[in-house]
């Protein structure tokens, strides 16, 4: 599977804006690829502010989503603020080529920046299915839980897109990393860069780690698309020769 990973800087409250910004750096992309991965809330940065940029499932950044992968053949990923139900959701939308949309709600919130207090978490994790793989979509804070995303699933890769701040982020690294090794899979992290209107700084370091904690994608810092390839042969043959999986603890989670 061949991903792009992008990574950039976000206007803050401005939809518009970013979804013009991404627009043309995917149409920077020159090759084929298989899926496309954009930041956290990539529609406005990481606001606790949710009725100034939310969205319906029917709103224009959806039909933008769908329309990209349509006409690039190809999957695109990303989380934006959702309004549903008189609720808000930080919802990560994994849009097919053909116009469906599988999604997941961020079930870790954050509370140092009070986002339980503006968003409804979500409750389960999504696994996707798209072109042989089996990927399993998480957001930013959810890195902190390896128990909310330990493989029972025996998914392939696992995905974060985040707005995570410079101020943090060796744990970002260092946590990206650990999901790897100890779910056997391929891991993205993706982030942004710039700073804030709360004027944190972020530094990025999108970055793709394989299922031995190697880098496939060495952390990033600057704005730009990073092209990388997975090979789910070479996993499964680690996974076999490896078969830590199968000593994984079973256990079940409350909500």
């Amino acid at each position: 599977m061949k991903i792009a990973i992008v990574q950039s800087n976000l206007s803050w409250e401005e939809p518009e804006t970013n979804r013009a910004t991404f627009l043309k750096k995917i149409n920077e992309i020159e090759e084929e690829v298989d899926l496309i991965i954009l930041p956290e809330m990539f529609t406005s940065g990481f606001t606790m502010n949710p009725i100034s940029v939310a969205e319906s499932m029917d709103g224009e950044t959806v039909f933008w989503l769908k329309s990209i992968a349509k006409k690039r053949n190809c999957a695109i990923v990303g989380s934006v603020v959702i309004t549903e139900n008189e609720n808000y959701f930080n919802r990560c939308l994994f849009v097919f080529p053909s116009g469906e949309v599988n999604t997941y709600n961020k079930r870790h919130l954050f509370t140092l920046a009070g986002e339980d207090r503006k968003y409804k978490a979500g409750k389960s994790k999504t696994i996707v299915y798209f072109r042989g793989f089996k990927i399993c979509p998480l957001i930013c804070y959810d890195l902190r839980f390896p128990v909310f995303s330990r493989n029972a699933e025996e998914y392939d890769l696992l995905l974060y897109v985040a707005n995570w701040p410079e101020i943090r982020i060796n744990a970002w690294d260092i946590l990206l990393r650990a999901r790897s090794v100890e779910n056997q899979c391929f891991t993205i992290g993706v982030n942004r860069v710039g700073t804030d209107q709360n004027q944190l700084t972020y530094n990025g370091h999108s970055q793709a780690v394989d299922y031995l904690g190697n880098y496939l994608l060495e952390p990033q810092e600057e704005e730009g698309i990073f092209i990388i390839t997975l090979d789910k042969n070479e996993m499964l043959q680690a996974r076999e020769k490896l078969d830590f999986l199968s000593d994984r603890d079973s256990f079940t989670l409350s909500e």
